[in-house]
């Protein structure tokens, strides 16, 4: 019972800043032009690094959502130095992650998330530029003109574009980080009421040990941004320092094994050395200077998470409630319902492909897809092919359902290739 309590009152704290982070995220993915990013990012400058990570704080991309938009800008001619900066400041924070960082953790701690991410991937950008002398683009086939037209003219309107921003906010994105999150908040509740406090007595005099063992948990570890915050809040009302709680904060979402593989395939291996490198450096700095540099009355919990989090007693206001309800009631229609018709539809789809061959229809299978991000981004790379008119990528089944004439499968699998993923032709 004590846990079940635990994970509610995490989950009430976290729920308003989250519904407002979600939309926040939903307008600036509709209303800030996607073409904006590539335009300023070509040369191997500290500006383009600079502005990459400008760009790159606000959005709300997962580490498996920003890989496969890190090798769409290298393909549109972005220096490695500013898809490195993009890369390491954007899975760190988001809007959504921002607001519930002040929600569980104070002011301080979501001022300095995004301080310690921007100064990081400058740095990071900073050592590709100066170490990383490969200059060369990747090959790609010139893209042409996009063969279709994803929002039309007349669905231009104000209305329609509110409408995309709610569907993009609490549809498509709650799925993408809704079963991390979910996943954030299981384990910090498991820490919160299981992991004895004595278990931490280790690390009182040592904070340096204490950064060191959330390093080795958090590179290795597949973990978004927002879902990240209940964890590290667990681990700091265990006695872990402020500083080993941005730890988790800063490696967690930027680093993880999968993500690290992807990396080097579309930035080669020297860079990604340099990418782990910024990533440790920026994350121990940055703990340094919160433990020994600032007052820790600044970082500590705020006194109602801290005091009252596990306590049996009603805690949460009647608008947390509510507000946990709506978040509860989405990630159920995110996770559950969306992605079970949203599959549905495309096995009948699958029945029917026999009756398509006269469309000259191709199936292929696409492993590594991880969000919606990632499936837009295999679309827009099925897209560029020549002879592609039409292209439907399912995301929970796997596929991609291409149509079209005299396509060229070899140049299909090599452009989703270049974005990381593996993919093969269905027979």
């Amino acid at each position: 019972m004590e846990y079940i309590i635990t994970l509610l009152n995490l989950t009430g704290e976290m729920a308003p800043y989250l519904l407002l982070g979600f939309l926040i995220a939903g307008l600036l993915h509709t209303f800030v032009p996607q073409n904006l990013y590539a335009q300023h990012l070509g040369k191997p400058t500290m500006g383009s690094v600079i502005k990459a990570a400008l760009l790159g704080i606000p959005l709300p991309l997962c580490s498996c959502g920003v890989m496969p938009t890190t090798a769409s800008l290298r393909k549109d001619g972005a220096s490695k130095g500013a898809c490195v900066s993009f890369l390491t400041a954007t899975p760190q924070t988001g809007v959504d992650s921002i607001l519930a960082t002040w929600s569980l953790m104070g002011l301080p701690m979501a001022i300095i998330r995004p301080i310690a991410a921007l100064f990081t991937a400058l740095f990071g950008g900073w050592l590709v530029n100066r170490y990383d002398k490969d200059l060369s683009q990747p090959n790609y086939e010139s893209a042409g003109e996009c063969h279709c037209q994803e929002h039309s003219n007349s669905n231009n309107t104000l209305f329609n574009k509110l409408l995309n921003a709610f569907r993009y906010a609490f549809v498509e994105m709650m799925a993408d980080i809704g079963k991390w999150l979910v996943i954030g908040l299981l384990i910090a509740s498991l820490i919160t009421v299981f992991v004895p406090n004595s278990w931490f007595a280790i690390f009182a005099g040592n904070p340096l040990l204490s950064y060191l063992l959330v390093m080795l948990i958090a590179i290795p570890m597949y973990i978004c941004a927002t879902g990240s915050i209940p964890i590290a809040v667990s681990l700091l009302m265990k006695g872990i320092t402020p500083g080993a709680a941005l730890i988790m904060l800063m490696a967690g979402p930027a680093t993880n094994i999968a993500s690290l593989l992807i990396v080097s395939k579309i930035l080669g291996k020297r860079t990604t050395i340099l990418y782990i490198i910024s990533i440790v450096l920026g994350a121990l700095g940055f703990a340094v200077i919160i433990d020994y540099l600032l007052p820790s009355a600044w970082f500590a919990l705020p006194q109602t998470i801290s005091a009252d989090i596990c306590c049996a007693e009603e805690v949460l206001t009647p608008f947390q409630i509510v507000c946990e309800v709506i978040l509860g009631a989405m990630l159920v229609y995110a996770l559950i319902i969306h992605r079970h018709t949203h599959h549905h539809h495309h096995h009948e789809d699958d029945d029917c492909c026999c009756e398509c061959e006269a469309e000259n229809r191709l199936v292929f299978s696409v492993k590594g897809m991880n969000c919606s991000h990632c499936a837009a981004n295999t679309k827009k790379a099925i897209q560029s092919v020549r002879g592609v008119t039409d292209v439907d990528v399912d995301l929970a089944g796997a596929k991609a359902y291409v149509s079209g004439s005299d396509i060229n499968t070899d140049e299909i699998i090599k452009a989703v290739s270049e974005l990381g993923f593996e993919i093969e032709q269905k027979s």
